[in-house]
This record gives structure tokens, C-alpha cells and sequence, in this order.
């Protein structure tokens, strides 16, 4: 395999990236971990945390000596802070990214990237609803499904450095192309997330009276939903803007969906309603076996 990590580069110092750092300095104690974020306060923190061996005070200091530049900030900034640091990285570099869309962020990295530097997309299916950089832990990307969509031209060796990272880290990888990518990630995860903001949003505009009493009685659904819902609403926000054609395609296949139940419940047809129920308790029952049913719990005692 050609071009060994000597050095990684991260930039965005939140949940992801931190926990990368924090994997890295674990799993792969060959490589220097050098941390940058834009925002000095995360950068302060990140430092006093120590889960890099460095934090970078700009982007050119990051990119000095960075072999693999790990990008993980909102998929709406992937462009803005590559063109800050691609002067700055040596040629051979390799780019990746953390991002939920890909397509949108291979459009925006592509014409940023210097020559002979190469660029290796990447999706790590792993989070919590925790953000900040004393979120982060080593063991958040264990048992977990890593998503690569490699671009043509890339050289095979690249590929195969970010995916070699990747399964070090505890992940399990598998490539796509990106736009399937971003269809199936529209109705796993964008959808969801989408239903659990506009289902909170629903119950914060009834009476006072009635808010109360849905805070108060909360089931085990309305939890799960807030739960959904308490992840980073800039990063939401991108990935909507970014991946609007997918998520619009199977936000339409869910409201011919709704309609139907809507109809089955109207008239009384228990038997559709059934047959409906049957089938999604299958798929929980499939997700049980595939251990992706619990999310990743930070442990108590978490150490770089």
C-alpha cells in the first residue's frame, strides 16, 4: 500500500472528529493526530481534552506534514474548509470526509483539490445525539458500518488507506456509488430525523396546557422522537439543503404511504394495518440480529 499515514488531519472538533482523534491515538498509535476547528473555543477545549497530539491554530499550520486530511464539519462547509487548507497539503495527500450526503460533497470538494492530492468520500453510519468535542470516544464507530463512494481516477491504494483507517477504527466498510448513497441514507436517516423534528415541532405549538401534559405523560415513542430530534441543527440543515432531490423522492413514497394508513384506519381495515405492523416489526427483528439496534454508548470511563 503505497503513502502510510505519518500524519492526520482533522477539521471539526465535534462529535465525529473527536471521536476519531480519540480512536486514532487508540488503534492506530503510528499516526500523529493534529486537530483544527474554527471556532477558537473548540479548539481551547479540544486541547485541554488532549485527545489530539496537537491542535492547529490555522488551517495552513494543519495542513503542513497532514497526509490524510479528515474533513468533518457540516456538509455545507466541506468546500470552505478544504479551499482554506488544500494549498497546504503535501502532494500525495489523501481527503476524506465524514459527511451524510455524498454527492453534494464531491461536487463541492472536487475542483478544490490541488494535483496529485486524492480524494476518498466516506460516510461513517455512527452518532449520538451528543455534540461538542468532549462528546467524542474512541469506541463510537465499533460495530458500525463505514460507506466509502469512491470517485473515478482515485488510485485503488487510496481507497484502500481510508477504508484500512476506517476498519482499524472498528467499522465495517462497504462502497457505493454516491447517489444510491444518498437514497438510501434519504429514508434511513434523513426521513427519520425529518418526521422527529416536525413531530416536536407539532407538540411545541398546541395549548400550554396540553404542552405540559405531553412533556409530563411522554411515552416511549414521543422520547424517542426528542431523542432524534436533539442533534446538531446546522448540520440537520445541510444535510436537507444538500440532499433535497433524494429526500424529497422518499418523502413522497412516505405520504403515499401515510395516505394509505390514513384510509386503512378511516374504514376500518385491520387487515392492511396488520399486514403493515407485520412487516416493520420483521425489519426491527433484522436490526436486532445485525446489532445496529443500540446506538453507541460513551463509556463511563472513556480513555484516549
Amino acid at each position: 500500500m503505497t503513502n502510510p499515514v505519518k500524519q492526520i488531519g482533522i477539521i471539526g472538533l465535534g462529535l465525529i472528529g473527536s471521536s476519531i482523534a480519540h480512536g486514532v491515538r487508540r488503534w492506530r498509535p503510528e499516526m500523529r493526530v493534529v486537530g483544527y476547528d474554527r471556532d477558537s473555543a473548540v479548539r481551547q477545549q479540544a486541547a485541554a481534552l488532549g485527545f489530539c497530539h496537537s491542535v492547529a491554530d490555522t488551517p495552513a499550520a494543519l495542513g503542513q506534514g497532514t497526509d490524510l486530511l479528515m474533513l468533518a464539519v457540516p456538509v455545507g462547509s466541506m468546500g470552505a474548509a478544504l479551499a482554506e487548507v488544500a494549498a497546504h497539503l503535501p502532494a500525495g495527500a489523501i481527503v476524506s470526509d465524514v459527511g451524510s450526503v455524498k454527492q453534494a460533497v464531491i461536487e463541492a470538494l472536487m475542483p478544490l483539490l490541488p494535483a496529485g492530492v486524492h480524494l476518498v468520500p466516506g460516510h461513517p453510519v455512527a452518532g449520538t445525539e451528543q455534540s461538542g468535542p468532549e462528546a467524542g470516544f474512541a469506541e463510537l464507530f465499533q460495530d458500525r458500518w463505514c460507506i466509502l463512494t469512491p470517485v473515478p481516477g482515485c488510485p485503488d491504494w487510496a481507497n484502500e488507506v481510508v477504508s484500512d483507517l476506517w476498519q482499524s477504527l472498528g467499522s465495517q466498510v462497504t462502497t457505493m456509488d454516491a447517489p444510491h448513497h444518498d437514497l438510501v441514507l434519504a429514508i434511513t436517516s434523513h426521513i427519520p430525523h425529518l418526521i422527529a423534528f416536525t413531530i416536536v415541532g407539532t407538540a411545541t405549538g398546541l395549548a400550554e396546557s396540553t404542552q405540559r401534559e405531553v412533556i409530563q405523560f411522554s411515552a416511549g415513542g414521543f422520547r424517542d422522537f426528542t431523542r432524534i430530534a436533539a442533534g446538531d441543527p446546522i448540520m440537520w440543515r445541510d444535510i436537507f439543503l444538500n440532499n433535497r432531490d433524494a429526500v424529497l423522492e422518499m418523502l413522497g413514497r412516505l405520504t403515499e404511504d401515510l395516505t394509505a394508513m390514513q384510509r386503512a384506519i378511516r374504514f376500518g381495515d385491520g387487515l392492511q394495518m396488520a399486514e403493515v405492523f407485520t412487516r416493520a416489526r420483521a425489519i426491527r427483528r433484522t436490526l436486532v440480529q445485525a446489532n445496529q439496534h443500540v446506538p453507541p454508548q460513551k463509556p463511563k470511563a472513556a480513555s484516549t
